[in-house]
């Protein structure tokens, strides 16, 4: 092996594993600000880092990291969730989440992963807020809301899944968290205020239309500690938890929406399907 692979090699294994920094810049709630992180690497190193890792990634040591910190996440967090629709639902979460972090730090800011399992109905509390550095649950289970063209039936079970416009439905798989607005809805013809989380779809064509529908994460009065109520495809929580924990969710970290019911999607998540980690 030549000598500049093996310094690239042993320069992203240092890097890679530098402690991370406390995070201060967002202090919205003292529940997520005691655990946040930020990456301090300077740009030069940073983007040695990077071309390194595309180096081990060429390897598969990358992917065996991934691996195993997804091991050590379920060990730690999967006892901590009440109920699953599916054995290998968080597996697919924490998969996805280490293999994208890996293959782009540069976008992954926060250690925060928002996961819902649609496998659940929807008087089932199914939210939960994951900080994957320290490995605890930070926030859930709590009731999460899926698109009425998921679920036309109204039988609380979302079972449609969807990327095309105009559906109304719920997509699957793996976002990136960007910024905050101010968003307005409509609840049973009446408008009503909260705050919006802009969400990026990356899992191909699964999800990636999810920006340009409209599909956010905001409060909603329709989604209480009772249960949840139909959306136009967005992930809506109580109102009163979204102004605390969208900011801090914003602009990082990285969220996942699981269900089994869409066999194609668990088989093919470029993320988080099983032949990448």
């Amino acid at each position: 092996m030549r000598f500049d692979l093996l310094m690239a090699i042993a320069a992203a294994l240092h890097l890679g594993d530098a402690p991370a920094v406390p995070h201060t810049a967002v202090t919205a709630s003292p529940r997520l600000a005691e655990s946040a992180t930020t990456d301090t690497i300077p740009g030069s190193a940073r983007r040695a880092l990077q071309a390194a890792r595309a180096v081990l990634g060429g390897f598969g040591i990358e992917n065996a990291s991934a691996n195993a910190r997804t091991s050590a996440a379920l060990n730690a967090l999967r006892h901590r969730v009440s109920r699953s629709s599916d054995p290998d639902a968080l597996r697919m979460a924490f998969r996805a989440y280490y293999n994208y972090r890996a293959a782009h730090p540069e976008n992954v800011r926060k250690p925060y992963l928002y996961f819902v399992d649609y496998g659940l109905d929807s008087r089932t509390p199914r939210g939960y807020v994951f900080d994957m550095e320290r490995l605890r649950v930070v926030d859930g289970p709590f009731a999460v809301a899926h698109g009425s063209g998921s679920e036309p039936q109204r039988t609380g079970v979302p079972r449609r899944f969807s990327n095309q416009f105009g559906s109304h439905a719920t997509s699957l798989g793996l976002f990136l968290a960007q910024e905050t607005y101010n968003f307005v809805g409509h609840d049973s013809g009446r408008p009503y205020r909260s705050i919006g989380l802009r969400l990026t779809g990356l899992s191909g064509v699964f999800n990636n239309t999810a920006r340009q529908r409209g599909v956010v994460m905001h409060g909603a009065p329709y989604v209480t500690r009772l249960g949840a109520g139909r959306s136009q495809g967005c992930p809506a929580v109580e109102q009163s938890r979204a102004y605390w924990l969208i900011p801090e969710l914003a602009n990082g970290s990285l969220v996942f929406l699981f269900s089994p019911l869409d066999r194609d999607w668990m088989r093919s998540d470029p993320w988080g399907a099983g032949g990448r980690g």
